[in-house]
């Protein structure tokens, strides 16, 4: 039942209907009377900040300061983080978030980044080129950089979600691109949603902790293990222990984050 009841409060959302932004709204609307009748009478005859277009703001009484937790959260930090600690000649980054871990990382040094979808913003430290990661490189992207990231990007690859091409093996074309752009002995920092195998259409692929070690072997060297579990929280530099690489570490739709060395 409650399973059925998320799936209809995400189906809600996406049509802009926020069930729970509703109820917050008509709770605070008794406050949001009450605190304008007490500044309207603290005003008296001051006319420093005379009252101009109501805007209100009616649920951010009820929510928390902000949002500590969950798989971007946690990712974006960590990886910055390493990157700083590893300190790489040339990163380049794969579809991971702009406005997180991107953003993160240039704060303290320059990066590329490749997506599908394009960008109009230009932002220092950042060196922005439009690409489709399915189709293969060019070559003058070959053993590009010793540095490489793509978080929480390549389930998405072949899903047709980002206005790529529909195919159920496009995260294998992706991840051999990955391959390609970095040089050996290079680190790659990679993250996917955790859990039973699935596709979640036309949101993500969920991967197990065992397909992706499958996918490793011969390539990569697993340097350094965190996941995020159900719950919204880090746990961080966990050994792969195989109890629980076969439950995927207790997760449904964790993330798991892995820094790899290329052999």
């Amino acid at each position: 039942m409650r399973k059925i009841g998320f799936i209809i409060y995400n189906l809600l959302v996406l049509f802009g209907i926020d069930p729970l932004k509703t109820y917050r709204s008509i709770k605070g609307i008794p406050c949001y009377i009450r605190n304008y009748r007490a500044l309207k009478k603290q005003t008296g005859s001051s006319v420093s900040f005379p009252f101009s277009t109501p805007y209100p703001c009616l649920g951010d009484r009820f929510e928390e300061s902000g949002s500590a937790t969950g798989h971007y959260f946690h990712q974006d930090l960590m990886i910055a983080n390493r990157i700083y600690i590893n300190n790489p000649e040339k990163h380049v980054d794969v579809g991971s978030r702009i406005d997180g871990f991107v953003a993160h990382v240039a704060s303290f040094r320059s990066l590329e980044v490749l997506d599908i979808r394009p960008l109009s913003n230009e932002i220092k430290n950042i060196e922005f080129m439009q690409a489709d990661l399915m189709k293969p490189v060019s070559d003058d992207l070959v053993g590009y950089c010793d540095s490489l990231s793509c978080l929480h990007a390549i389930e998405h690859f072949g899903l047709g979600r980002y206005g790529d091409m529909v195919d159920y093996d496009g995260y294998l074309a992706g991840f051999a691109n990955l391959c390609r752009i970095l040089k050996k002995g290079g680190k790659l920092y990679f993250s996917v949603p955790i859990g039973p195998q699935r596709i979640e259409f036309d949101a993500h692929r969920v991967f197990s902790i065992s397909f992706l070690l499958n996918l490793f072997e011969g390539k990569y060297q697993v340097d350094y293990f965190s996941f995020v579990d159900d719950a919204g929280d880090l746990h961080e530099n966990i050994p792969l222990k195989e109890s629980d690489i076969e439950d995927n570490f207790g997760c449904t739709y964790g993330c798991g984050i892995f820094e790899l060395s290329y052999l």
